[in-house]
C-alpha cells in the first residue's frame, strides 16, 4: 500500500454513497443493508464526516455528531478488511477527534461490539453505567407512514 495515494477528507460531497454502502456491507455487520437515502441523511446530519480513499476507492469512513462543547458520539468507524491492521483505523479515529467540532468536547462516546481493545489503545475507556438505548424503529415506521399520508392529503 502506497501511503502517498491514501487521502483523508472531510468533504461530504466527495463521498460516493454507493461505495459507502458497499464498504459498510463488507466491513460492518451492524450496518449491512443501509439504504443510499438513509446514508445521505446520516452524512448530512453529521459533523465531522471523514472518508479515507486509496485513489478513487473508498476504504475507510467515520462520522460523528456533537454539540461542540459537552457531548459527542462517534459513529460508523470502518476500514475495509484488506486495509485493517495498517494503522489507518487509528489515524481515522484521531482525525475525527482532532476536528474543530470535536477537539474541545468534554466527553466523547463511541459504541462498539467487538473492538474495545482497539479503542482502548486510542484512549477510550469502558463505560458500563451510563449508556441506555431506545429502539425507535417502530416510531420511525409510523412517522414515515404519517408523512406519506400528510403528503397525499396536501396533494403531494
Amino acid at each position: 500500500m502506497n501511503d502517498l495515494q491514501i487521502k483523508f477528507s472531510e468533504r461530504k460531497s466527495e463521498i460516493d454513497l454507493y461505495q459507502l454502502q458497499e464498504l459498510l456491507n463488507v466491513s460492518a455487520f451492524w450496518a449491512k443493508g443501509r439504504s443510499i437515502e438513509d446514508l445521505g441523511i446520516a452524512i448530512a446530519n453529521s459533523e465531522p464526516v471523514i472518508s479515507v480513499c486509496l485513489g478513487d476507492r473508498l476504504i475507510g469512513f467515520a462520522r460523528a455528531t456533537s454539540d461542540g462543547i459537552y457531548r459527542a458520539t462517534i459513529w460508523d468507524v470502518v476500514i475495509h478488511p484488506e486495509y485493517q491492521n495498517s494503522g489507518l483505523g487509528s489515524n481515522l479515529v484521531e482525525t475525527v477527534l482532532s476536528h474543530p467540532r470535536m477537539k474541545c468536547v468534554e466527553r466523547v462516546y463511541l459504541m462498539t461490539t467487538h473492538h474495545q481493545g482497539f479503542y482502548k489503545k486510542i484512549g477510550f475507556q469502558t463505560n458500563t453505567t451510563t449508556t441506555m438505548v431506545l429502539d425507535n424503529q417502530a416510531n420511525r415506521a409510523f412517522v414515515s407512514a404519517t408523512e406519506v399520508q400528510l403528503q397525499e392529503s396536501l396533494g403531494g
